[in-house]
């Protein structure tokens, strides 16, 4: 008897829960939707300059598009670059943003807000302005990091790793803040009855913060960390301003740069839509691995 008054009061959570969750899933069926349902649509067809402007008909491909991707060379080197290039920003962006939002709740009041205040800055500074600075920043002739350095004339956007070096500090600079607020939070949500007792215990900060603090931080750093992939993996202004749309003979081109490439510079739309699918299944597959590393982590603790 117990056991069905349980159930049915689980259902009844689970579809007020639902229910709650409606509005915001027809928002996102309404502005997503048909989007994506254009997007892999244009990729079924040779949907080039001439279909655009009416010229010559369309014609069905059907999977062409995508065999023509796979099969090209190109598309894998720019896959791994891309790959790689969001993996050393979230991990970057992960670093950073929990050091500093660790480093919050040490400091005094004034230091901490200096400290929110700047985050903030850097996080709602648009990207096309962030990028210029830093390639300011950066420049070779009269840039302040080469005047520090004492290497003026030295041009860090010539070289591929050093021009997605530069890219993904300034990549880094602009996401790190959300990671720091969100994990921020949490941290001061963690019962000070918790850290006493590791202190009590004659923890250090630093054993604190590895064995108390982030495993109780662990859904918070999922939830990020699925952001930072899905944000950094799709990264097109910063390195399309900061290497003018990809570097020397395309060296720092990463997905979403290549696609615009093929879409607009190319005028292969069909080809540059299928690129966009690509994208959107890998980050898909992504995010319910780490939904599904989170359910399992949930049902461990």
């Amino acid at each position: 008897m117990t056991h069905g008054v349980t159930r049915r009061a689980g259902r009844g959570e689970g579809r007020t829960a639902y229910a709650y969750l409606a509005p915001a899933l027809l928002v996102l069926v309404g502005l997503m939707g048909y989007p994506i349902y254009q997007l892999v649509l244009i990729s079924l067809f040779d949907y080039g300059q001439e279909q655009v402007s009416g010229g010559a008909p369309l014609t069905f491909l059907g999977l062409d598009n995508y065999a023509t991707l796979l099969a090209d060379r190109q598309f894998w080197s720019v896959l791994g670059q891309t790959v790689a290039f969001a993996a050393f920003c979230v991990v970057g962006t992960l670093l950073v943003g929990t050091a500093l939002a660790v480093l919050a709740t040490k400091v005094r009041t004034w230091a901490r807000m200096v400290l929110f205040l700047a985050a903030l800055g850097a996080w709602s500074t648009p990207a096309v302005a962030g990028s210029t600075i830093w390639l300011f920043l950066f420049d070779a002739n009269f840039g302040f990091v080469n005047e520090v350095l004492g290497t003026t004339g030295f041009s860090w956007m010539f070289g591929k790793w050093t021009a997605f070096g530069v890219v993904a500090a300034e990549v880094i600079w602009c996401s790190f803040p959300f990671v720091m607020v969100t994990l921020y939070a949490g941290i001061k949500a963690i019962p000070g009855e918790v850290l006493e007792a590791a202190a009590l215990d004659g923890a250090s900060t630093w054993r604190t913060t590895r064995s108390v603090v982030l495993p109780l931080l662990r859904p918070l750093l999922i939830v990020v960390t699925i952001q930072s992939i899905i944000w950094d993996f799709k990264v097109f202004t910063q390195i399309y301003v900061m290497t003018s749309g990809g570097g020397i003979a395309g060296r720092n081109l990463v997905l979403n740069v290549y696609a615009y490439q093929q879409a607009f510079a190319a005028s292969e739309y069909g080809l540059g839509a299928a690129i966009g699918v690509v994208m959107t299944l890998l980050l898909l597959l992504v995010t319910l691995g780490y939904l599904r590393a989170l359910r399992r982590s949930g049902e461990e603790l």
